[in-house]
């Protein structure tokens, strides 16, 4: 997480997500840029254009995998993350700042999104999904849990952003140990290369690999279909796959607003903004335990439905609650965020067992973009709660509970082998 996107403010209130300068000039004195009063509306626009880049990152990025594939796209998109946001570190107005801020966020969602199908088409059923929840979503966990840390001691929000930003280097010696995705090769008629790598594959792991893993005849009949090239609308191509399509897109966008909405409103929380932001952090390692264990057991529509009605009805209950009563409204903004995290995490393993190598990444870059639409608008849920305590909950609580009933109309895919092609899509069961 990019650290100048921790959370927006009150309007007329330093945030950590506002550049400032020295801090013993005191946190409610806000200095440098300015950010108050008549220019308060660039605290959320800041964060919104940040999402405004990870919505073209996830729209372009899922594109540019499927047809140059995952390692490279993987790769290069998190040199755009390290290397634009060392050159925020050198941001001489807010307007530097932002643009490299958006650009910033494009490289973030697209290896967040490439480096997810990558690992699920790699590894095997029952690891892809411990892979999914407890190991892409806790360490993102630990790197959020982080970050107010680093913010608690860095007050200094260019020092803050170097020491965020370092750590991006150490992934490059990653590019000799990660393989590209053997099923994305085989759907481009690459099977030399498939093979070379699930040989190597077995021969780590101490399993001896067949003699024949491809038999070319067959490879060859489907080469025609395995090379045809996937554009947006093959996602619509059907009744039954745009249906699909369209009530994934809707579920991302609603859970996005109350994941968003919960994490950036930590500003209006009562007590210690640092420690707020460390609890919403915390929450989020048990939801993702709880996601695993719900997706290795249930069916999937049943166990997201499940969480978003938690999460959407625990926030709803919180304009109930009077204010002299702020320790329970905390808690049940951490009993929300857990449900809506949980939701959260399974959507990624949901999306990916409905669709077939073919559109996958592809699939996951459109579900993610309609995300980000609804991330982009959640900073000014949270504005509105600097007049009304209790309106940003009652609008992501009803929100996460109407996606919720959604859910149940949609398919459901546990139990099932990943699709390989739009025949296999469609056997689903309703």
């Amino acid at each position: 997480r990019n650290a100048a996107g921790f959370a927006p403010g009150r309007p007329g209130e330093l945030s950590p997500g506002a550049p400032h300068g020295d801090p013993a000039q005191g946190a409610g004195s806000p200095v440098g840029w300015n950010l108050v009063c008549e220019d308060d509306w660039k605290v959320p626009l800041t964060t919104s254009l940040f999402f405004v880049g990870v919505l073209i990152g996830s729209f372009i990025s899922g594109q540019l995998s499927d047809r140059f594939g995952r390692k490279s796209i993987l790769f290069s998109t998190m040199a755009v993350q390290t290397g634009f946001s060392f050159l925020q570190i050198f941001s001489a107005s807010w307007e530097m700042f932002t643009v490299l801020f958006l650009i910033v966020g494009m490289g973030q969602i697209s290896n967040y999104v490439v480096a997810f199908i990558l690992g699920t088409e790699i590894l095997g059923k029952s690891v892809r999904i411990i892979f999914s929840t407890l190991g892409v979503c806790i360490f993102f966990a630990i790197g959020y849990m982080l970050l107010p840390l680093f913010a608690y001691f860095i007050r200094d929000w260019r020092m803050l952003l170097l020491a965020l930003t370092v750590p991006g280097l150490f992934c490059i010696p990653l590019w000799w140990i990660i393989p590209e995705s053997p099923r994305w090769l085989m759907s481009q008629g690459r099977y030399k290369e498939a093979e070379a790598i699930i040989r190597k594959a077995a021969k780590i792991n101490g399993i001896p690999a067949p003699a024949v893993i491809f038999d070319t005849a067959e490879m060859q009949d489907s080469k025609p279909q395995q090379q045809q090239k996937a554009i947006l609308l093959d996602l619509f191509r059907t009744r039954n796959i745009a249906t699909i399509t369209i009530m994934s897109l809707l579920l991302w966008f609603f859970t996005s607003v109350g994941y968003f909405g919960l994490s950036l409103n930590t500003p209006n929380l009562h007590g210690n903004v640092y420690i707020n932001c460390f609890l919403l952090a915390v929450v989020e390692v048990p939801s993702y335990v709880i996601a695993w264990l719900l997706l290795r057991f249930l069916p999937r529509r049943y166990s997201i439905a499940g969480t978003l009605f938690l999460g959407g009805g625990v926030v709803l209950f919180i304009q109930l609650v009077p204010t002299d009563y702020s320790a329970l409204s905390v808690g049940l903004v951490m009993l929300g965020k857990f449900g809506i995290t949980s939701a959260f995490s399974m959507l990624y393993v949901y999306n990916v067992e409905l669709y077939p190598t073919l559109v996958r990444n592809m699939a996951v870059g459109a579900t993610s973009t309609a995300s980000r639409l609804g991330s982009i608008i959640a900073p000014y849920f949270v504005y509105l709660g600097a007049y009304d305590r209790v309106l940003p909950y009652i609008l992501m609580g009803s929100l996460t509970v109407l996606i919720g009933i959604l859910t149940l109309f949609l398919p459901e895919s546990y139990g099932n082998s990943l699709p390989e092609n739009f025949e296999q899509m469609l056997k689903v069961k309703w």
